[in-house]
């Protein structure tokens, strides 16, 4: 599905699931919360919309992602583009297929773990957006600010998961076509490298960068989220920090107990080696 915009998404994907293909995956965790608050989202701002025209505008103007606006203060836009879905179509099939695949992801992993994958693909378009405005006014190339809105980076990261982790499970697309998850990933980034040469480049570019995000955020988190490996990485930190303190003060002993006529070895764990007692187990 293409939006206005020249967004491409994989709208109605689900998976076979033998004699019952296009049963809905469960509506619960992430997903559920994912999709309450971008309809909530939606139907704010119609209601403004219908309400006070020009406001909805503004709002619409201000929460939107444009590259020239956040690289001139306004880095909320990161955060809220997502949220602002453009007509009715276009907003069903994207959040479809956000259900769709985001249940699917959330049916092998924790809700958290789907939550970081999303929201780092949404903040890799944004970033992705932001450099290619960018290199373009570094380099004096014709790069559009085309104002960016909608979930399509989350959804493209949600997929890359998909087809890095579950390459062989097979999807429906569009409900007729039979296709595995992998094959679904490099069809739709082959797609969005196609668009770079055409008008709809900074689309394309930021839907590259949230693929490219969901990608990187598989190899550095776990499969129990962002938030246990980097708790899991401070603490491997503050571990090699202490054994080398250790070290440190077993070599400083060392030196000492020479001065004293004495001599002591240790290990490079900074271990103290008791020559007198082969006794190696008790220091594990």
């Amino acid at each position: 599905m293409t939006s206005a915009g020249g967004t491409i998404y994989p709208c109605l994907t689900m998976r076979r699931l033998g004699t019952t293909p296009l049963a809905f995956p469960d509506f619960r965790g992430a997903t559920r919360r994912l999709i309450l608050v971008n309809l909530a989202a939606y139907f704010v701002l119609i209601v403004m919309h219908v309400v006070t025209p020009a406001l909805a505008g503004s709002a619409v103007g201000l929460l939107t992602f444009d590259p020239f606006s956040f690289l001139h203060g306004a880095l909320w836009q990161p955060l809220t583009y997502s949220l602002i879905h453009v007509g009715l179509i276009g907003t069903m099939f994207e959040l479809l297929s956000l259900w769709f695949l985001a249940g699917f992801l959330e049916g092998m992993h924790a809700d958290g773990w789907v939550m970081g994958l999303y929201a780092a693909s949404v903040l890799g378009t944004a970033a992705a957006g932001a450099l290619l405005y960018g290199a373009g006014v570094a380099f004096r190339l014709p790069v559009d600010a085309v104002p960016l809105y909608g979930c399509f980076g989350g959804i493209f990261g949600l997929l890359v998961a998909i087809g890095v982790l579950y390459g062989d499970t097979e999807f429906l697309l569009l409900f007729m076509i039979g296709i595995k998850a992998r094959y679904m990933a490099i069809i739709y980034g082959l797609v969005a490298i196609a668009m770079l040469f055409s008008t709809q480049r900074m689309y394309a570019f930021a839907q590259l960068g949230g693929a490219l995000a969901g990608w990187l955020y598989l190899r550095v988190a776990s499969r129990r989220g962002l938030s246990f490996a980097v708790s899991e990485r401070w603490y491997g930190l503050r571990n090699s920090y202490y054994r080398w303190k250790r070290r440190r003060a077993a070599r400083k002993f060392e030196v000492y107990m020479r001065k004293q006529g004495r001599t002591v070895r240790f290990d490079g764990q900074g271990r103290l080696i008791d020559e007198d007692h082969d006794d190696k187990n008790r220091w594990n």
